[in-house]
């Protein structure tokens, strides 16, 4: 990548490079589940509607941009492993945030071991396991990461049903597709050699 790249967004007044982005060059990390990523199937990188308000005009209203931003969903679609460890993972998390059965799942899911890659900012014990970041890593035509999209805070708020089917002739594994709520993403370029 040039100089300019790594010190931050290019400015660029032509256009240099004129591949186009493949969507198959992703790989989309969990930290707080990191089976989930590994079958990761399909990504979004969430999109973002800025908020207007109307200046009042006698003719006509007329748009001023506003001052909160809300970003999309972000939505993984993942196969399901047979032992179903990786929709456990998520399964796992959401009852230990909504403890559907009772008051305990929360504190035992508080107080569970997180895993090794677990960022040390959600280590103490403020944070109450609750959040994890995620990070997807984006590649070029070359198979270089030359963006990673970093995800703070991220909770699961819904992951789809797994629906099996006994008239299906040929074997089509079962996925399923999770949910996740998240502070804030910000886009930054990798810094290459």
């Amino acid at each position: 990548m040039s100089e300019e790249i790594a010190q931050g967004y290019p400015t660029i007044t032509q256009l240099t490079n004129r591949n186009y982005l493949a969507p198959t060059g992703f790989y989309f990390t969990v930290n707080r589940a990191p089976l989930v990523g590994y079958f990761g199937t399909q990504v979004n990188v969430p999109g973002l509607v800025l908020s207007a308000t109307e200046q009042p005009n006698y003719l006509t209203n007329i748009p001023r941009p506003g001052e909160k931003i809300e970003f999309g969903e972000l939505l993984l679609t993942f196969l399901v492993d047979e032992d179903l460890v990786n929709y456990m993972e998520i399964q796992k998390w959401m009852r230990g945030l909504g403890f559907p059965e009772s008051l305990q799942q929360i504190y035992d899911w508080q107080t569970e071991e997180k895993p090794q890659n677990y960022p040390a900012k959600y280590k103490d014990e403020t944070d109450l396991n609750l959040f994890s970041d995620g990070t997807l890593l984006i590649y070029n035509s070359t198979d270089n990461p030359t963006f990673k999209v970093i995800f703070r805070d991220m909770f699961p708020q819904s992951i789809s049903p797994l629906q099996f089917d006994s008239k299906v002739s040929d074997v089509q594994y079962l996925s399923a597709s999770v949910t996740f709520k998240y502070t804030i993403y910000n886009i930054e370029p990798m810094i290459c050699c």
